[in-house]
């Protein structure tokens, strides 16, 4: 299961039917959970928490310290879900004290080769991030995001669940739930309607979000306008639900 020519400190935890390929490094404060494939060449540290069933390829680099020039090695830690893969290249660092301490990457996830996750993001499940993508610090992804290759989303954003962006996008504002956005800098095109109805989601619902789309984005509205009229449809409808929460919990101000 592990290549003779890896190097496991004796302070890493692997479960034991974990492989490791050659000239891989798994760090000290390193936790693996059972099924996980690594790859060879590539580098993990600590303290990091690896899951069950990942699939990470070579010359990746989990769990290194950040790029941040205020991070002065503190122990801080990167924590991975279960059923993730991780392609080649992909580097992913861990927190930093100017925030929780901590990255984390939920379950379910493919991050395309040479992806970028910086320190302090929270990843939800999910996602495809494609090839080149680069997140910086602090980004906050909820669930089943798609980043076209070569995004760039700037730090502190926040792209709500289902969002979409096109290739070579350039994210310098937060994102709503379900809205698809492209360009540099990136502005909303519509929302990701297609992937709706390919989820099986009532046609009626997506009507719902069509209309909700509009007010936010077609009617001239401020936000707190839209909010408003948007505010009374959210009883017993979760997605407009997650949609409006989505607008409400902005700090950086939506992708327009």
């Amino acid at each position: 299961m592990i290549h003779p020519t890896a190097i496991i400190d004796p302070k890493a935890e692997l479960a034991e039917d974990v492989q490791v390929g050659a000239y891989s490094i798994v760090g000290p404060h390193v936790t693996i959970g059972a099924g996980t494939v690594i790859g060879p060449h590539a580098v993990i540290q600590g303290p990091t928490t690896i899951g069950a069933n990942n699939r990470i390829f070579q010359f990746t680099s989990v769990g290194e310290e950040c790029q941040d020039k205020k991070y002065r090695g503190e122990p801080t830690r990167l924590e991975i879900g279960d059923n993730n893969v991780i392609r080649e290249h992909v580097t992913i660092h861990r927190g930093t004290v100017q925030d929780q301490g901590l990255t984390r990457i939920g379950n379910n996830n493919l991050l395309m080769a040479t992806v970028h996750v910086a320190h302090d993001c929270m990843i939800g499940n999910d996602n495809i991030f494609a090839n080149t993508t680069g997140i910086a610090g602090h980004v906050h992804i909820g669930d089943g995001v798609i980043l076209g290759g070569m995004t760039g989303i700037h730090q502190f954003c926040h792209i709500g669940s289902y969002a979409m962006t096109a290739g070579c996008s350039l994210v310098l504002k937060d994102v709503p739930a379900f809205v698809m956005v492209g360009g540099n800098p990136a502005a909303a095109r519509s929302m990701n309607f297609e992937g709706m109805r390919r989820r099986g989601w009532d046609a009626d619902l997506i009507a719902a979000l069509r209309r909700a789309y509009k007010i936010v984005y077609r009617q001239g509205l401020t936000l707190e306008q839209a909010l408003a009229e948007l505010t009374p449809q959210v009883e017993g409808n979760e997605p407009m639900r997650l949609f409006v929460d989505s607008l409400r919990g902005s700090q950086r101000g939506i992708t327009r």
